[in-house]
């Protein structure tokens, strides 16, 4: 588990850097765009640090291509003067692709990441508690004001210290939460995000709308369509949408698609449904989603369904 305390401004630095480094891995670069990156560097020392980082987290990225034989093989031995350009490009491609795997980006403005084994409970410096489901992550913005998190990947609950003087506020995508001396579970979810309260209320916002704000009271969710804009409210079971806190999903009558998704963050390979038909067949049911085979047997006795295994990657058909 990664935990840090940076900056908003440090966290904007290391996002640009980390697209300097895969712009500056692009083919073709004009004299321009060499000429607006040394600008980028002059126009504070600190943006030297922030990519120097960068390439540390691209030269572990290297290391692993280095120390697997499977990646290894994929050089390219040079028989003209053409085989060592491809040979170059591809060793480039490959670096900067065991970057985004090695999760760089993210890294670099993440103040705590959850493996995919992991769900700690983080102390935050104000008194408040967080507990990051898997593969999650999260960055936090603390100041003499106010009390600021982003929840920049999957889900997170909220356990949050009394101060009236700062509010504290979860930014999840386009949705905002401000706690109202509560205790509350917010998740980011591919298609939706979810806000459901346990204790006292929030208020939620919307980008789409700012006017159009929710108070959530104790034993309320609230749903937000990430496409449509459309939301959602009403009485929600607790139980159910904290499940996850003891390595459970508890659905009812839920689409594949959502459980796939919930069992992905403990999984470090990938799952992929075979078709968008089967992935709207509905299922309940609970299961340890902790354990992803237990899980797929799950599946496998619920829904009738065929589960293959490639390498990292599970495929789940008809």
């Amino acid at each position: 588990m990664l935990q840090r305390r940076l900056t908003r401004a440090q966290k904007r630095r290391h996002l640009e850097a980390a697209d300097w480094i895969l712009r500056n891995r692009e083919a073709g670069r004009t004299a321009a765009d060499e000429a607006a990156f040394r600008q980028w560097l002059d126009r504070d020392p600190e943006n030297a640090d922030a990519y120097e980082a960068a390439m540390r987290l691209m030269g572990e990225a290297r290391m692993a291509m280095e120390s697997d034989p499977a990646l290894r093989d994929l050089r390219i031995k040079p028989r003209s003067v053409v085989k060592p350009i491809l040979g170059s490009l591809l060793a480039l491609f490959v670096a900067g692709s065991l970057f985004l795997l090695f999760d760089g980006p993210m890294r670099l403005q993440a103040d705590v990441i959850a493996g995919t084994a992991e769900m700690p409970v983080v102390a935050l410096e104000d008194g408040s508690t967080v507990q990051l489901n898997a593969s999650s992550a999260i960055a936090h913005d603390f100041d003499a004001t106010h009390r600021t998190v982003r929840l920049l990947r999957g889900q997170a609950f909220f356990d949050v210290a009394g101060d009236p003087d700062r509010p504290f506020t979860v930014e999840a995508g386009d949705v905002r939460v401000t706690a109202l001396g509560t205790a509350f579970d917010v998740r980011l979810g591919g298609t939706e995000t979810d806000v459901t309260v346990t204790h006292n209320a929030v208020l939620v916002e919307f980008a789409s709308n700012a006017n159009n704000s929710l108070r959530l009271k104790e034993g309320e969710q609230a749903g937000y369509d990430h496409a449509t804009h459309a939301r959602t409210a009403g009485r929600a079971d607790t139980e159910l949408a904290l499940s996850w806190r003891r390595g459970l999903l508890v659905v009812d009558n839920a689409p594949l698609s959502y459980v796939v998704e919930e069992m992905s963050r403990h999984f470090s390979g990938r799952i992929v449904i075979a078709d968008n038909q089967l992935a709207r067949r509905r299922v309940s049911g609970t299961m340890t989603v902790s354990d992803t085979g237990a899980a797929l047997a799950f599946l496998e006795r619920a829904l009738g369904v065929r589960i293959n295994r490639i390498g990292p990657v599970i495929v789940i058909r008809n």
